[in-house]
């Protein structure tokens, strides 16, 4: 915008000095040939009472001295054919003055001056001048140097005021563009700067006025969110009641990870986009304990479940609770959407550059032709989220998530974990003292 701003004024700038200038830099030319003629004809004219009182010798004397000293030669034709000062051929101009008539007219090289001179015997003579074109254009080359360099001195002076303005205009709408970058990056606290033209102003005003809306939205989401997790407390305490005068030490285990699972629902619903979720964690003892949570679902249902994970600590930019959601979807949804008897597969490595890939793959029948479908539709009787909410875990620590096809047949899906922020490219070596649950291999 800039660039073009200064671009129009520079344009618009050079129309109105060739418009000025050019017809100036005509009439400083014609000016000068006027004034070349007319300073010849006055000349010519005060030797015009010299040719009626002086004898032909003195004549001759007289302009001899004349033309010894201007740049305008002059000639006298007299009535008798003798001619004084410089030798001149007689035109039709000379003849028509003879006549009576004084003019000048433009000769080849020049401009001559023509002054009849009545009173003498025999006729009337011929006073000529003539003015060559360097006399005719003396001074119009440094008049127009002048005025080009006066032009130019403007035509800079205008690029230099609308640059100047292009940078008071430009400036406040790449605040304003940096603040709406920032909103859309999710840093709800940008704001632009209020400055410059009125429009701009009124621009800035809007967006840190959509800004704080977009705040406040966000803040009542969130709060219901966590108002609405929170009434299933009650549900589960009542739950866990039963659970309790029934003595199942594993059905008190699962009430328990189910409001570990609402209180952190309403910690993450009414947590500030952008702070920090958690601590990095071991991926590996994360997936190890997930896997021998679900194996003995697969035990009863005839599964043939294997895992792979790294000897040493495979660390991830993700908090272990988000990784463990992450693992319980992709396993949920082999137990869910494959028929009993169809086994799986559990691999974990480590990612080029840090992080973590993570692979599960069953020997199902994979997913319907097209893939599964957009955020809250499925095809197969559930919600819809799930792959969504492990894609969105996945992305925010940098990672990716891949659906694809197994060696069986089946599904396979692979989800890329990045590395800690601020931490090394390669992987960590650190050894981390760890426990691997009974039942993972």
């Amino acid at each position: 915008m800039r660039l073009r701003i200064v671009a129009l004024v520079v344009a618009t700038s050079s129309l109105v000095l060739v418009s000025f200038l050019v017809p100036l830099a005509v009439v400083l030319r014609t000016l000068a040939a006027d004034h070349a003629v007319s300073v010849a004809t006055a000349q010519v004219q005060s030797m015009a009472p010299l040719v009626t009182d002086l004898s032909t010798r003195n004549l001759r004397l007289t302009v001899a001295q004349v033309n010894a000293g201007t740049s305008t030669p002059v000639t006298i034709f007299l009535p008798d054919g003798t001619v004084a000062g410089r030798p001149a051929a007689i035109t039709p101009s000379v003849r028509l003055a003879r006549r009576g008539a004084s003019f000048s007219s433009s000769v080849p090289g020049g401009v001559e001056v023509l002054v009849a001179v009545d009173g003498l015997a025999g006729g009337a003579a011929v006073i000529r001048s003539f003015v060559p074109n360097t006399e005719l254009h003396h001074g119009v080359t440094r008049a127009w140097l002048l005025l080009l360099a006066v032009g130019a001195f403007l035509l800079l002076l205008s690029v230099v005021v609308a640059d100047q303005l292009a940078r008071s205009l430009v400036r406040p709408l790449i605040a304003v563009a940096h603040a709406a970058d920032r909103l859309a990056g999710g840093d709800l606290s940008a704001r632009a700067t209020v400055d410059g033209p009125p429009e701009v102003r009124l621009a800035g005003n809007g967006l840190n006025r959509l800004a704080t809306r977009i705040g406040d939205l966000l803040a009542h989401e969130r709060e219901t969110v966590a108002d609405l997790s929170h009434r299933l407390r009650t549900p589960l305490t009542a739950l866990r009641i039963d659970a309790e005068s029934l003595r199942d030490s594993r059905l008190i285990d699962d009430v328990a990870a189910m409001e570990r699972t609402v209180s952190e629902i309403i910690r993450e619903a009414r947590r500030q986009r952008g702070t920090a979720k958690g601590l990095p964690c071991d991926a590996g003892l994360v997936i190890a304990e997930r896997v021998a949570f679900w194996r003995p679902l697969a035990e009863d249902q005839d599964r043939q479940m294997s895992i792979s994970v790294p000897g040493d600590p495979t660390i991830v930019g993700v908090p272990s609770d988000d990784l463990a959601a992450c693992a319980d979807i992709l396993l949920e949804n082999v137990f869910t959407h494959t028929p009993e008897g169809a086994g799986l597969a559990v691999r974990l490595s480590h990612r080029a550059g840090g992080g973590a890939w993570l692979v599960v793959a069953d020997d199902g029948p994979g997913f319907a032709p097209g893939g599964p479908v957009r955020r809250g539709l499925s095809g197969g009787g559930s919600t819809g989220l799930g792959l969504d909410i492990a894609r969105r875990i996945a992305e925010e620590s940098g990672g990716t998530l891949t659906i694809g096809q197994s060696a069986s047949g089946g599904s396979r899906v692979t989800l890329g974990f990045g590395p800690p922020p601020g931490s090394a490219a390669a992987p960590s070596r650190r050894r981390w003292r760890r426990r691997i649950p009974a039942g993972a291999r």
